[in-house]
C-alpha cells in the first residue's frame, strides 16, 4: 500500500507540473487565435488552427495521462488535492510569460491553497477497495450517488443554457463551475476505467462488460465539455485566478463525489472530519485572496476605446467615424484624445 501511494504521489506531482504549464501555453495560443478572428470567449474556434494551442493540449494530455495512472495507484482523496501544485506552476509562469502580475497577496493565496491541500492529504480517509468494474457499477447506481449525478447534470445545464450566455463574460464562477461539477463525474469514470485496465492487464478482461464502455462514454463526454468551457474561462479571465478557483471547486466536488460513491468517510473520527473541513476552508480562503488581487479585465465592447490585441487599438474621431491604428512597437498610447464636438450631435 505504501509503495502504491508513493507511486501515485509522484505521478500526481508530475501531472501537476504538466497541467500547470499547459494553462500558459494554451492561453498564449488563444491570444494568438483571438488576434486573427473571433476569440474562444465569444464562441470562436480559430484556436483549433493555432499550433501553440495544440502544444498546450499535448502538454495537458501528458499531464492528464499521468493523473489517470495516479488514480489507479492511489485514492482520489490523495491524488486530487495535489493538483494545487499546478496553481503555483501556472501562476508563476503567467507572471513571467503572460505578464499577468501575481501580487504578494496572490502569493499568500497560493500558499493557503497548498497548506489546505496538505491538511486534506494528511487526514484523507482510506479508499474502499474495489476489485471489478461490476462492483464499481453497483456503487455508481446506489440512490445517493444517482441523486448526486442528477444534481450535477441539472446544475450544469442551468449554467450552460441560462447563466453562460448572460453572465459568462463577467462572472468567473460560471465557466469554472461547469468544468468543476462535470469534472467530478469525470474522475469517478476515470477511476472505473483505470481499475478496468489494471484488471485487464492482470488477466481478467473487463472489456466484455458493458459497464466499462458506459464509464468510457461518460468520461469522454465530460472531458470534452470540460475542455470547451475551460478554454472559455482561460480566454476571458486572468490565468492566475482561473487556475486556483478551478482547482478549489474541482477538488471539493471530486472529494464529495468520491465520499458519496465510495463512502470514503465511513468510520472516520470526528477530529479527522473536522481537519478535512479546515483544509477545505483554508483552500477556499486562498482562492478568495487570489480573486481579490486579480487585475480587472478589459470590457468586451465599449463606445470609446477597446483593446483588441497587444498591438491594435480602436479610436473614435470627432465625426464619429471609427478607424484602427496599429502600434508597431506594441506600446500603448499614453492618452486618448476624443473630439466630442460632433460625437453627440
Amino acid at each position: 500500500m505504501y509503495s502504491s501511494n508513493l507511486i501515485g504521489f509522484i505521478l500526481a506531482v508530475v501531472s501537476s507540473a504538466f497541467i500547470g504549464s499547459s494553462f500558459i501555453i494554451k492561453k498564449k495560443g488563444l491570444r494568438r487565435a483571438g488576434a486573427n478572428g473571433p476569440s474562444a470567449s465569444v464562441g470562436g474556434y480559430g484556436y483549433l488552427l493555432e499550433p501553440l494551442w495544440w502544444i498546450g493540449m499535448i502538454t495537458m494530455v501528458v499531464g492528464e495521462i499521468a493523473n489517470f495512472v495516479a488514480y489507479i495507484y492511489a485514492p482520489a482523496v490523495l491524488v486530487t488535492p495535489l493538483g494545487a501544485l499546478s496553481i503555483i506552476v501556472s501562476a508563476v509562469l503567467a507572471h513571467f510569460i503572460l505578464n499577468e502580475k501575481l501580487q504578494r497577496m496572490g502569493m499568500l493565496g497560493c500558499l493557503l491553497c497548498i497548506v489546505g491541500s496538505t491538511i486534506i492529504v494528511l487526514h484523507a480517509p482510506e479508499e474502499l477497495s474495489v476489485d471489478s468494474v461490476e462492483e464499481i457499477w453497483e456503487l455508481a447506481t446506489q440512490p445517493a450517488f444517482l441523486l448526486y449525478t442528477a444534481s450535477v447534470i441539472a446544475v450544469a445545464l442551468v449554467l450552460i443554457l441560462y447563466c453562460a450566455p448572460r453572465y459568462g463574460q463577467t462572472n468567473i464562477l460560471v465557466y469554472v463551475g461547469i468544468c468543476s461539477t462535470i469534472g467530478s463525474l469525470t474522475v469517478m469514470s476515470i477511476k472505473a476505467i483505470g481499475i478496468a485496465i489494471e484488471l485487464t492487464l492482470e488477466g481478467s478482461n473487463q472489456a466484455v462488460y458493458f459497464q466499462t464502455w458506459i464509464f468510457a462514454m461518460v468520461a469522454v463526454t465530460c472531458i470534452i465539455t470540460q475542455l470547451n468551457y475551460l478554454n472559455m474561462a482561460l480566454d476571458t479571465f486572468n490565468t492566475a485566478v482561473v487556475s486556483p478557483i478551478y482547482y478549489a471547486m474541482f477538488t471539493a466536488f471530486t472529494i464529495l463525489a468520491s465520499a458519496i460513491m465510495f463512502k470514503d468517510y465511513s468510520g472516520q473520527s470526528a477530529s479527522s472530519i473536522a481537519s478535512e473541513l479546515c483544509g477545505f476552508i483554508t483552500v477556499l480562503s486562498g482562492t478568495a485572496v487570489l480573486h481579490s488581487t486579480r487585475d480587472p479585465d478589459p470590457p468586451l465592447l465599449t463606445d470609446l476605446y477597446t483593446p483588441l490585441s497587444p498591438k491594435v487599438s480602436w479610436y473614435i474621431q470627432g465625426n464619429g467615424e471609427v478607424w484602427k491604428q496599429k502600434d508597431e512597437d506594441g506600446s500603448s498610447p499614453s492618452f486618448i484624445t476624443i473630439l466630442r464636438q460632433d460625437y453627440f450631435k
